[in-house]
């Protein structure tokens, strides 16, 4: 297969950055499963922009930098928060519905997330993501120069290196993809090649991640010489909801937002219903995610608590049901009813910070590989991401990516080698991956969780390197599957995330360290190359 630009991964970054080149250019979209499995499509709160004259780019950017731990490259920042207002533009023009409010400048409704210092999330009540993809997979169902790979697995990408060319810069030329249902390995040749594959979340046993996040994109970037950076800034959701028949069910920023108060639950006798915000930051409930999700882990491990509670029920339920209709939904439909009830919350992974190496055109360290999205690190998210920041990321890098391949004279794809798996046989004990993959969650949970000691990142090491030289073993041995694919990349991405919190000894924003409590006076972004590679 043969096409001008290869995207892998639907979500937003990928869907934005197709419908931008399709106007010019013959691309293919690779995903998973199907367009509507990515973490986009689950995205609740909203998009932060400036959107009203109260606020402004400065204004934004100083909450950004704040919540970034002194980590946001400005530049980027900048350029990313600038090109807000042009971005939402686009989805509006594209016919996303976000939620009214007349008596509103831009006659949208705007919330507030912890961090933001004004009313800037534009958002469709509490299914933003769902809202924004809805809308735009239909325009790319329906676009004639965009192909469409559901169900189709991306393997690795090929670059001249690979093909035995001794070139002083190697190229990126395409990439080998799996077709799920059929098992058979594709070759899809490409001028340019786009990760849009979203973050890690898997790499973990609890987050608000759906099961497609498992770091394809930052593996396969690692394995053909890209830089990746502050891979150990894995930012935990504060409020993800503690039910047993609640798969990652995430409970929106906005909630806090909107008056959202958390509280001690019973089971912590006589301090039941207490807040205890006010112990660990001024800004109580609207502290950025980090010190949000400290605060609940800390008073958890010592009250030797389940959960914490979330409590909106003053709120009037008129307010509720129409605000965050899926939230309400889904808690009552688990016996909850949110208008007379706190909501059972506990941390969960949420939102991988680091990733490739890219400038703000989603160039990476590979010509012709470009990475949009969680997959990427443009400095915008620094040492812990700004609520609502993400979903505008995807639509700016992704429109600045597509302009810049736009601009690259015409390079012709090459004819690549098939897949070669005459050396390799069925696999006789899948139990083996199922095994791995328990094995690495837990202990990665538990060993590289929100508070971390060098002890812990030693033993999650020495256990990732005895997996990894198992799965390698496997992997050269067995004919693939898409589960050992995912645990392949997810152990590259575990290696990668406890090497960086290793090399850093400080705490910042989402790393803690009780080895090294204390913030280093100049702060300095982690950064691991390949060549280091252990």
């Amino acid at each position: 297969m043969k096409f001008d630009v290869a995207i892998v991964g639907s979500g937003l970054a990928g869907l934005s950055v197709a419908l931008h080149l399709a106007k010019t250019r013959k691309v293919a979209v690779i995903s998973k499963k199907e367009l509507l499995d990515g973490a986009s499509n689950w995205a609740q709160g909203g998009i932060a922009a400036v959107l009203d004259s109260g606020d402004s780019h400065d204004q934004h950017i100083s909450d950004t930098l704040i919540a970034g731990g002194g980590l946001c490259d400005e530049g980027a920042t900048r350029f990313i928060i600038e090109h807000g207002r042009e971005a939402i533009d686009w989805l509006i023009e594209q016919g996303v519905p976000f939620t009214r409010d007349d008596s509103a400048e831009l006659g949208f409704h705007l919330t507030r997330e912890g961090g933001h210092s004004q009313r800037r999330i534009i958002h469709a009540a509490d299914a933003t993501g769902h809202a924004v993809q809805v809308t735009l997979e239909e325009k790319v169902r329906s676009h004639p120069n965009i192909t469409l790979l559901e169900h189709h697995y991306a393997i690795d990408v090929i670059t001249s290196a690979k093909l035995g060319e001794q070139t002083s810069v190697p190229r990126c030329e395409g990439l080998y993809v799996q077709d799920v249902k059929t098992g058979k390995v594709h070759t899809v040749a490409a001028q340019h090649t786009v990760m849009a594959t979203g973050g890690a979340g898997k790499v973990y046993l609890y987050t608000t991640n759906p099961d497609t996040a498992t770091g394809d994109g930052i593996a396969m970037a690692w394995r053909a010489g890209c830089r990746v950076a502050n891979m150990e800034f894995m930012q935990f959701h504060p409020t993800c909801l503690y039910h047993p028949y609640a798969k990652s069910f995430l409970i929106t920023e906005a909630v806090r937002g909107e008056g959202g108060v958390l509280k001690l639950p019973a089971e912590a006798g006589n301090a039941a219903g207490t807040r205890f915000m006010a112990a660990h930051d001024d800004r109580m409930e609207l502290a950025p995610r980090d010190v949000v999700a400290r605060a609940i882990d800390f008073e958890m491990k010592k009250r030797g608590l389940d959960y914490v509670e979330l409590d909106i029920s003053h709120q009037s339920p008129e307010f509720l049901k129409e605000h965050f209709p899926t939230i309400y939904a889904k808690c009552l439909e688990l016996g909850i009813d949110i208008t007379k009830q706190a909501i059972p919350v506990v941390p969960a992974v949420h939102f991988t910070c680091g990733g490739i190496v890219t400038d703000t055109t989603g160039r990476t360290d590979l010509p012709g590989l470009y990475a949009v999205g969680e997959t990427a690190y443009t400095g915008l998210h620094g040492a812990n991401r700004l609520a609502s920041n993400s979903l505008l990321e995807c639509l700016v890098v992704g429109k600045a990516a597509a302009q810049h391949i736009e601009s690259q004279p015409h390079v012709e794809s090459r004819k690549l080698p098939s897949w070669d798996e005459s050396r390799v046989s069925d696999a006789d004990e899948e139990v083996v991956i199922a095994h791995n993959w328990d094995e690495l969650r837990r202990f990665m949970w538990n060993y590289v969780g929100i508070v971390r000691t060098t002890k812990r990142l030693e033993r999650a090491k020495h256990r990732i390197r005895l997996l990894k030289e198992e799965i390698d073993e496997y992997y050269a041995n067995f004919r693939i599957s898409n589960n050992l694919l995912e645990l392949r990349n997810l152990v590259e991405v575990a290696s990668l995330i406890v090497n960086s919190a290793l090399s850093r000894r400080e705490s910042r924003g989402l790393h803690f360290s009780r080895d090294y409590p204390d913030t280093l006076p100049k702060a300095l972004a982690t950064v691991l190359s390949p060549k280091r590679k252990k």
